[in-house]
């Protein structure tokens, strides 16, 4: 599920919610996000590859994760924690490519749902529709790269 808010007190930013029930533990689930080893085997919508990823996971540590595309090129995505709170919300920047301003954040909660775990990505500062589009084409593979992990793990 996603939702679109357009905060009207701030031209431009763009925020996107996105939602995934999974069958298994909050703790499990936020394994899975945040150590390297298991981000390279989920990340990414189905054409997209994780090659690499690299978590340092504490407040003002860093992570960058490689998207290697169909085409080959590969696409960096990184950025620092704000937030690190083991096993329910991570809040961190998020910029694509070297040299790009950090200017959007990412805020995940893992929430205990009937014996799974809720994934809510809530994704803001985006600068335009277009990339909301974007984020919400990736946000959703993702997620269905990590129930498909997560779950097929069981």
């Amino acid at each position: 599920m996603t939702d679109i808010h357009v905060d009207p007190s701030e031209a431009g930013d763009i925020v996107l919610i996105v939602r995934r029930t999974i069958r298994a533990s909050v703790g499990r689930v936020f394994e899975a996000w945040t150590k390297p080893e298991h981000l390279r085997r989920w990340w990414g919508p189905a054409s997209v590859r994780c090659p690499e990823a690299e978590v340092d996971l504490r407040v003002g540590g860093g992570y960058r994760i490689a998207n290697e595309l169909p085409d080959g090129n590969v696409l960096w995505i990184a950025g620092e924690f704000e937030v690190v709170s083991p096993p329910h919300k991570l809040v961190y920047t998020w910029r694509l490519g070297p040299g790009t301003p950090a200017s959007e954040r990412v805020t995940v909660r893992f929430e205990p749902k009937e014996g799974a775990t809720e994934v809510i990505v809530v994704h803001e500062r985006i600068a335009d529709r277009v990339a909301r589009v974007t984020h919400e084409q990736g946000w959703l593979g993702c997620l269905d790269g990590l129930a498909a992990f997560l779950e097929g793990e069981a």
